[in-house]
């Protein structure tokens, strides 16, 4: 099988070569480039793409791939926001995902940009180095006895929760519309409404799919209903806030800070170097000027462990698809 890597990095490249099993005949071209409309071209000749979560693979791009002969569309990833799901099951393409890698590097990744946004690690950590050994503005809060809400409770969420509640001895309430048996046992207290959570949480965190029922779950009406000081975590989607009423909930002074490893619009910067260009995107550009917004460039997944998660399963999804034309992380209409 001869599969197309979309938007490789160097990491993709030594775990998906690593976890070839010994027999098993696949050939991977690693293209540089994001999937799209015009580099879905690049597809030819080969029977799969494996695609991560900036890729675009809409109608137009399904339908491409389609007349170029790819079969299989593998995600090394769990979400599939960016796959026409309806396209892939028209033309006959069979979607995979990989739907959970590694809950732990998420869930550890979260709670350490927890600790970063409310004790300000990274500004006391840029000081020191310049000599700076003044407390002043670093003032921070304790995450015991605080309510945190969890809104998500799949294998990332309970984690997430698990660890604020047992090792922290934070209160953890959590929103899910499918609520998981395990969360007790985690110290996780269930609500039975957003409109519930939102008015009784000193912290916020983001751990649900992005799909219509939760784009911008965060926007100005859920914003208004929470305390003033708020903040605010999101290690899942981008597409889960709606950045200028975060912007204008921080220029109010509502949200007192802001841990953020995905934004919206993410693909033009995310998994590049950026450093030597202008950011066009004012919104994004805006979001960075804040003293009390922490930014990372969609990393929470980035651990050894979770490579090589992503690389065995992503191959095994294609070894099963080429065997029998299914697989147990198949996905679509």
């Amino acid at each position: 099988m001869k599969v197309a890597v979309f938007g490789t990095q160097k990491y993709d490249l030594e775990s998906l070569n690593n976890a070839i099993p010994e027999g098993f005949q696949i050939n991977f071209t690693f293209l540089d480039p994001l999937l799209d409309e015009q580099t879905a071209v690049l597809a030819a000749g080969h029977e799969a793409v494996c695609i991560f979560v900036n890729d675009l693979c809409d109608a137009k791009v399904v339908q491409t791939l389609s007349e170029l002969g790819v079969k299989f569309i593998a995600l090394r990833c769990a979400g599939y926001n960016n796959v026409d799901l309806h396209a892939a099951a028209k033309f006959g393409i069979k979607v995979t995902r990989v739907p959970a890698y590694s809950p732990e590097a998420v869930a550890e990744f979260t709670v350490g940009m927890i600790m970063t946004v409310v004790r300000k690690y990274h500004k006391a950590y840029n000081r020191v180095r310049e000599g700076n050994f003044l407390l002043d503005g670093l003032l921070g809060m304790n995450i015991h006895g605080k309510t945190i809400g969890i809104i998500g409770t799949g294998k990332i969420g309970l984690l997430t929760g698990k660890i604020l509640s047992k090792g922290f001895g934070a209160n953890v309430i959590a929103y899910d519309p499918y609520p998981s048996p395990a969360a007790e046992e985690h110290g996780i207290v269930y609500v039975n409404t957003l409109e519930e959570l939102w008015p009784r949480v000193d912290i916020i965190s983001l751990h649900c799919p992005l799909m219509e029922s939760t784009e911008y779950i965060i926007n100005d009406n859920t914003l208004a209903q929470t305390k003033k000081g708020i903040v605010i975590i999101n290690t899942s989607r981008g597409g889960l806030i709606d950045t200028y009423a975060l912007i204008r909930a921080l220029k109010s002074g509502h949200v007192a800070a802001v841990g953020l490893d995905v934004y919206e619009r993410e693909s033009g910067y995310f998994f590049a170097d950026s450093s030597a260009k202008v950011i066009a995107d004012d919104s994004f550009a805006r979001l960075l000027s804040f003293y009390n917004v922490f930014m990372t460039g969609h990393q929470a997944f980035l651990t050894k462990e979770a490579l090589d998660n992503i690389a065995e399963t992503t191959i095994a999804n294609l070894r099963d698809l080429e065997a029998t034309g299914t697989c147990a992380f198949a996905v679509g209409k």
